[in-house]
């Protein structure tokens, strides 16, 4: 059986709800309270000494890191289709997990936490001043190509949207990158969608 601890905000632990959503995979959440402190109790940092969401747990498999969870459920339940074995093409998915981990954790993931829930140790000027730069750079590489990678949904589209689809959070408009709002729209029409608070899924 999986469970899953996140919160209901965080854009991490929505990418690994939407994956489990996309396969089509049942599990148990476990809301974490992180406004609370939760994260820091004793209990769940046996889970993650790191104190952070997501957790996903799959019998006695204990995984943390909402891109390397991407990574083991694609491997584990998806197949090929998600995250591909050949060396050169699973060189350009991970690829964006690791911008996912990089300048969209500093860009529009970190406008959303100064933003939405007050932490005020960012820098919000300068965490716009990054996500113009890779809202920028996915723009262009969209301008010729449907999807992030192999010209199919795979992880790496899963890494990065959350928090470009969130970007408003952030005070971060999307209107100037018309290939990235395309793009936000072909991930919320993938069967098995769903939404988030600030981000809904399509109506039917």
């Amino acid at each position: 059986m999986l469970h899953l601890y996140g919160h209901e905000l965080s854009g991490n632990s929505y990418k690994v709800r939407l994956m489990l959503s996309l396969l089509g995979l049942e599990y148990t959440w476990h809301q974490v309270d992180l406004l609370a402190g939760a994260h820091k109790q004793k209990e769940f940092l046996a889970l993650n000494p790191f104190g952070q969401v997501p957790v996903l747990v799959d019998d006695t498999i204990v995984l943390t890191d909402a891109q390397a969870i991407l990574v083991y459920l694609a491997r584990q339940y998806g197949g090929e289709a998600w995250l591909p074995l050949a060396a050169e093409p699973m060189s350009r998915v991970i690829r964006w997990l690791a911008i996912a981990a990089s300048e969209v954790r500093q860009g529009p993931e970190a406008a959303r936490l100064y933003y939405l829930f007050k932490v005020t140790t960012i820098d919000p000027v300068q965490a716009q001043r990054k996500a113009e730069i890779i809202l920028h750079q996915l723009e262009q590489h969209l301008s010729s190509r449907t999807w992030l990678e192999l010209e199919r949904p795979t992880i790496a589209d899963l890494a990065v949207f959350p928090y470009v689809a969130l970007a408003a959070d952030g005070q971060i408009d999307l209107q100037p990158y018309p290939q990235v709002r395309t793009w936000i729209g072909r991930v919320q029409q993938l069967p098995g969608f769903v939404g988030m608070v600030g981000l809904a899924a399509p109506a039917a």
